[in-house]
């Protein structure tokens, strides 16, 4: 049964309101947007689900997989106790779930430090892929309030009542306070209780699509706009206090110190304190700036090292002397064993009676070269093209921040402003589509140089069918890797990215053509090193020629030199890697047009596509799956052709054929052809159902399973302006929209009171597939492709709908803000926090913006809930 789409917004409204219950206050703050997610201080969630842990499987398929538990047993031990390492999956530590992340800060590729909705800075991954989930408590903004030489107000603005630093005044009252994020920016507006003065605290990091410099650079800003609503004035002081370090045991290692410094530039001053965090690797330099505005009575002081153990009552007690720090111009001391430091920055400024004053400071880290775990390389970050490699890039960093964020925004906006003004589109979506981008920035994010003496092409050149060896979009914009996973630890996991690289190819298409280019070199490559595959015990190359790869590596070894850490299944069966990269390809070049690209991805498309055709074993045009060879689903057996391999197997055909017509390349253009005709005839014979697509063609008891994602191949065909007219031969439309159907009225709307999105299985009867540990499951990232899918189809209602579940459910009710993971169940459980694949929310704006009338709607024309 649909639901109107006022319905809808009648069930899901209240759970908008009720991140806002607690607070009390009526300021809106400076400049906040309308659109984005916004959460009082004082909210506590009231689901608490735990990760996916072993008791969680059922016995059916713990009894199935019980010598896959004993081999990857003895693995994570050898890992862990022998080689001292961390497993790229680590399925007895699960993150717990910490109801506590925002937006994160800094820009692409430069190491990411997040600061939660509370203003805590919470999660760093400053060691490239490598993440420590700690909150440090001395990290913080205080405000001071003066009125006539006399110190009438002073706070830290932060609920915590922390055992340490007691000489401050701590717990803040959240519910004068809310969060909204907009990423990448974020505002905290805080009304100061009886002082009758609001602060809006605005976060800005340089994500800018299109933007290949600015966005590259690990830097923040952080703008207080203050509020004087008294008939008097007000001298206020903002303090920013951070410890040399990231709450790590390092920090006590010993040798770490700080310094002020003063850079003057193009008639622009700023101030503040390097922290220097000397390190035997992966040293870093991090820095705490403000901007002096003198026209506009704004002054900087500062405190160069303070013991943030103790009371700490010396650092308070001098803000609120006078609003000002001590600003002693030496050096401190390199720090003891044991010992900590950090470091504080103050702005003063006069704010008149009613009136208005504002004041800037930066956060930036400078680790310009890089090692990952093994140490075998040394890398140069990309921000280094500009601010050079020898490590005191800080000031420069902070200066170009404080000088240039305003054109950030501006950027920012012209970019965000046409989908915020989309009468269309629904708030929710609005808040979704921005907000799920900061995982290009936290996903263990690396964007380095192409090294002068590398060469990607996997040794074979293009002459003989192979890549140049330093392709020019690699030379000019260098290699990028993201993380599966914060928990699921390997870069440019191919199958998950697949779904992810919309938001590459849409706002950072360079990004997206370099990883193909790494991605395809690697195909031709073959290492004959044996591995144990823990899924079936038997020993295997790591990597096969004529294969597309897992992965790239483990941060915690060496990525680009040793791919597929992923060690579940044997490399050579992973059919759908083969086929996902075809489809990226021609997607990319349709998006981009870029034709050098397409002409040096040809070769290696035909030489994976002659890879799969291996596996089309009675020649009926349809390649075969066995066991697990669906990489994607690799929880899930399969017997026989699928409706997923299967779909995307003719997406793929049908893609060669098209990139053989604009190639000029007729003869292969025949070929795929008949390959074509033969294997959607077979496809629908074996899979289609009269009302769907099959899970697979075995006619066991669970094989008409109700598949989620069975039009996958389809939806990369809609995505690249395929689909219909010629190629409507692989999926007729009637087929596809009756599939859809399917899937909605029973995937979505019989899950969960249709409110969470869709479930991966759901058997015809109604009710979920529990065959395996991931049929029962919602994976986001495939639910945002799905919703894509429908929105292709014309069938917007029910994909904004199906997307919507997902947003509620992760975003307000399970407190999963900024670390959507890739799975969750009806009840109780997660899996792997912080995920890739829901970036491919993009995919559904790239099926929004190929509406009929498209860009002709108003406010008016659709609720706003």
């Amino acid at each position: 049964t649909r639901r109107p789409q006022a319905r809808v917004r009648e069930i899901y409204t209240p759970l908008v309101d009720c991140l806002m219950s607690r607070y009390v206050s009526t300021e809106t703050g400076f400049g906040v947007p309308k659109d984005g997610w916004r959460i009082c201080l004082a909210h506590e969630f009231k689901e608490k689900r735990k990760p996916f842990q072993a008791k969680d499987v059922s016995l059916t398929n713990m009894i199935e997989h019980v010598s896959l538990g004993v081999r990857y047993l003895r693995w994570w031990y050898r890992k862990t106790q022998v080689e001292k390492k961390a497993p790229f999956i680590d399925m007895f530590r699960a993150l717990p779930l910490r109801q506590i992340y925002g937006a994160p800060l800094g820009g692409i590729g430069g190491g990411s430090i997040t600061r939660g909705w509370r203003g805590d800075f919470c999660r760093w991954q400053l060691n490239p892929g490598m993440y420590h989930y700690k909150t440090v408590i001395a990290n913080q903004f205080t405000v001071c309030l003066r009125r006539c030489d006399q110190t009438v107000y002073q706070q830290v603005l932060s609920m915590e009542r922390p055992p340490t630093l007691q000489g401050w005044n701590w717990g803040y009252c959240g519910e004068y306070a809310f969060y909204h994020a907009l990423y990448p920016r974020a505002w905290t507006v805080y009304h100061l209780p009886g002082q009758n003065v609001t602060l809006t605290c605005r976060q800005v990091s340089p994500v800018i699509p299109h933007d290949y410099k600015d966005s590259s650079l690990p830097v923040a800003v952080f703008v207080w706009d203050i509020e004087n609503k008294n008939d008097y004035a007000l001298d206020v002081s903002i303090m920013f206090t951070m410890v040399n370090g990231s709450g790590h045991k390092d920090d006590k290692s010993g040798g770490h110190w700080n310094e002020p410094f003063h850079l003057e530039k193009d008639g622009e001053s700023v101030s503040g304190v390097l922290l220097h965090h000397q390190m035997p690797v992966n040293p870093y330099t991090l820095c705490i700036a403000a901007r002096e505005k003198v026209m506009h009575t704004a002054n900087t002081i500062h405190q160069t090292a303070f013991s943030p153990k103790g009371t700490c009552s010396a650092l308070w007690s001098d803000l609120m002397t006078d609003g000002r720090l001590d600003s002693p111009k030496d050096s401190s001391p390199p720090t003891q064993k044991g010992e900590e430091v950090a470091a504080a920055l103050a702005v003063s400024c006069s704010v008149p009676a009613n009136s208005h004053n504002s004041v800037e400071f930066s956060l930036a880290w400078d680790m310009p070269k890089i090692t990952f775990g093994s140490r075998e390389r040394i890398y140069e970050r990309r921000y280094t093209h500009y601010y050079g490699t020898k490590g005191d890039a800080a000031p420069s960093l902070s200066h170009y921040a404080l000088t240039h964020y305003s054109k950030w925004e501006e950027s920012i906006d012209e970019w965000q402003r046409p989908i915020l003004q989309d009468g269309s589109l629904p708030a929710w979506y609005k808040s979704a589509l921005f907000n799920e981008l900061y995982f290009v920035v936290d996903g263990g994010t690396v964007w380095v140089e192409l090294p002068e003496d590398a060469d990607i092409s996997g040794g074979l050149r293009p002459e003989d069918g192979g890549l140049p060896a330093q392709p020019e979009v690699v030379k000019d914009y260098g290699r990028f890797a993201y993380l599966e996973g914060q928990e699921y630890r390997m870069y440019n996991t191919y199958d998950v990215h697949f779904y992810a690289s919309f938001a590459l190819i849409m706002l950072w298409p360079k990004l997206a053509l370099s990883v193909q280019y790494d991605i395809a070199g690697s195909v031709v490559q073959h290492d004959p090193t044996e591995r144990l595959n823990l899924m079936n015990g038997r020993y295997s190359p790591v990597k096969t020629r004529g294969v597309v790869p897992h992965d790239i590596g483990d941060p915690d070894d060496e990525p680009w030199v040793r791919a597929n850490a992923y060690m579940i299944h044997d490399t050579a069966d992973w059919k759908d890697l083969n086929l996902k990269f075809v489809l990226q390809v021609y997607r990319d070049y349709y998006l981009t047009q870029d034709e050098q690209y397409l002409k040096d991805m040809w070769p290696i498309c035909q030489t994976v596509m002659e890879t799969e055709l291996k596996f089309d074993k009675d020649g009926d045009g349809l390649i075969e799956n066995s066991g697990y060879a669906d990489q994607t689903y690799d929880g899930w057996k399969v017997t026989g052709p699928s409706a997923y391999c299967g779909g995307l197997w003719l997406a793929s055909v049908c893609m060669m054929c098209k990139m053989a017509r604009v190639l000029n390349c007729e003869s292969v253009y025949q070929r795929y052809r008949d390959i074509l005709e033969r294997g959607r005839a077979a496809f629908d014979k074996l899979l289609w159902n009269g009302k769907y697509y099959n899970y697979d063609s075995s006619g066991q008891s669970m094989s008409n399973s109700v598949m989620s994602d069975q039009c996958a191949g389809h939806w990369f065909l809609r995505a690249s302006g395929l689909g219909y007219d010629d190629y409507q031969v692989a999926f007729p439309k009637e087929k596809i929209c009756s599939a859809l159907k399917s899937v909605f009225d029973l995937n979505v709307m019989s899950f969960s009171d249709g409110q969470m999105g869709a479930v991966n299985g759901m058997r015809p009867e109604g009710v979920p597939d529990r065959s395996s540990v991931q049929s029962d499951e919602v994976w986001v990232g495939v639910v945002y492709g799905l919703a894509a899918t429908m929105i292709h189809e014309g069938m917007i209602e029910e994909g904004m709908h199906t997307a919507e579940g997902c947003y509620r459910a992760v975003w307000e009710r399970m407190g999963m803000a900024f670390q959507t993971p890739e799975a969750y169940c009806e009840k109780g459980i997660y899996r792997s926090l912080a995920y890739m694949r829901p970036l491919s929310i993009w995919a559904m704006q790239l099926a929004l913006n190929n509406r009929p009338n498209h860009g002709k709607t108003t406010d008016k024309d659709v609720g706003q809930d």
